[in-house]
């Protein structure tokens, strides 16, 4: 086939783009981060080149809302479109920022879709269900923040072409793994905890962290996800692992695979009016997505690249 991904070097995009490139040809779509930065100091793009350095197919650098864009990915006539792009933090509160680069140009992608005959995946995302009780099912959303609001509004806008195109939007809940690292400050807990323990810090955790529960979902699951959503009916699907574990978790799963007993040092929750307290994703049974990694595999399975980074990024 030949695939366009948008947001191609970032996270869960290079993931995808890297697990795919051996028997599809892939157009990569990426902004690639800058010294542009959101009203809260946090990089606007994360598109890092290190993530492609295994890459053999197309980058294209530009942005979603460029009708050039549109027009490489069109002329590229692919069979699928992997939608990732978009301004993901959910402590940005530009509301204008956030809704012209995410909510916008979703109509764009779908009207190209449907031109061109190709499937549309769409990352959508689990901050939609903001405190809703546990597990978090589809059509039960309450946002909390313009990104989460973004995102179910793409999620609408979708449905209204179920009957058009092969459209599927993925409700990824806490994603970590390789590719991460470049996200900075909103990359995942996981590394930033190892990276912490491995610097011989004592681990900093918000106070009560053994009573903050999230669904954590290794990359290698995720990027599964993408690969079932081609064959499944359209529809909107939380990706997740099915099982809620706290940060507590995180901490002693790493000190036991590290080997340390470091001491943890517990902090004041600075977002505790805007947090999720508890978040475990109800898995559809109407698609095939099946998770198979727990938190101590996917972990596991992470250390290596974790300690790689420490050696070679952290410390470079």
């Amino acid at each position: 086939m030949k695939i366009a991904i948008t947001g191609g070097a970032g996270f869960i995009g290079s993931g995808l783009a890297l697990k795919l490139q051996k028997d599809h040809e892939i157009l990569i779509i990426d902004k690639m981060s800058s010294n542009e930065i959101l009203d809260n100091g946090n990089l606007e793009c994360f598109g890092h080149f290190k993530n492609l350095l295994d890459f053999e197919g197309e980058l294209y650098v530009g942005d979603i809302k460029d009708e050039k864009t549109l027009q490489k990915i069109r002329k590229f006539k692919p069979d699928v479109i992997f939608h990732k792009a978009a301004i993901s933090d959910t402590t940005v509160y530009n509301q204008n920022k956030i809704l012209t680069t995410n909510l916008n140009t979703f109509k764009d992608f779908i009207e190209l879709s449907i031109d061109i005959n190709a499937k549309l995946i769409y990352a959508s995302s689990a901050s939609v269900y903001g405190n809703q009780p546990s597990p978090q099912k589809v059509g039960v959303e309450d946002p909390k923040n313009p990104y989460a609001f973004s995102k179910l509004m793409m999620d609408k806008i979708a449905r209204k072409y179920y009957d058009k195109a092969h459209i599927v939007g993925l409700r990824y809940f806490n994603v970590y793994g390789k590719g991460e690292f470049y996200k900075n400050k909103t990359a995942s807990m996981v590394v930033q905890f190892a990276h912490q323990i491995l610097a011989g810090k004592n681990p900093r955790l918000f106070e009560k962290s053994d009573q903050i529960y999230r669904d954590f979902v290794y990359i290698k699951d995720a990027i599964d996800a993408n690969l079932v959503a081609l064959d499944s009916k359209c529809g909107v699907y939380n990706v997740g692992s099915g099982v809620a574990r706290t940060f507590q978790d995180i901490v002693d799963i790493l000190q036991k695979e590290l080997g340390t007993n470091l001491p943890c040092e517990y902090i004041p929750n600075p977002y505790i009016k805007a947090y999720q307290f508890h978040t475990q994703a109800e898995l559809s049974k109407d698609w095939a997505y099946q998770p198979k990694f727990s938190l101590e595999m996917g972990i596991k399975d992470y250390l290596d690249e974790i300690k790689r980074l420490f050696e070679k990024e952290v410390n470079a």
